[in-house]
């Protein structure tokens, strides 16, 4: 294991615990923030995903034909 891998392995676990506390500590408000965080996920993930590549339709299904007849 790289010396960069250990520092991030490290820095994750020590992230893990102490949101841990800090949840285990606040939890009543966590719970009252989680209804407004559920209604911020769909604009948050529409500025940082975006739609992505839907195919809304049948005919936008392009066929890749090697037959040339």
């Amino acid at each position: 294991m790289t010396w960069d891998r250990r520092w991030t392995l490290f820095a994750a676990s020590l992230t893990v615990i102490a949101a841990f506390f800090v949840l285990r500590e606040h939890w009543q408000h966590a719970l009252g923030l989680a209804s407004y965080l559920l209604l911020l996920a769909c604009p948050l993930m529409h500025l940082f995903h975006g739609h992505g590549r839907h195919r809304h339709g049948a005919g936008d299904h392009r066929t890749k034909t090697d037959d040339p007849t």
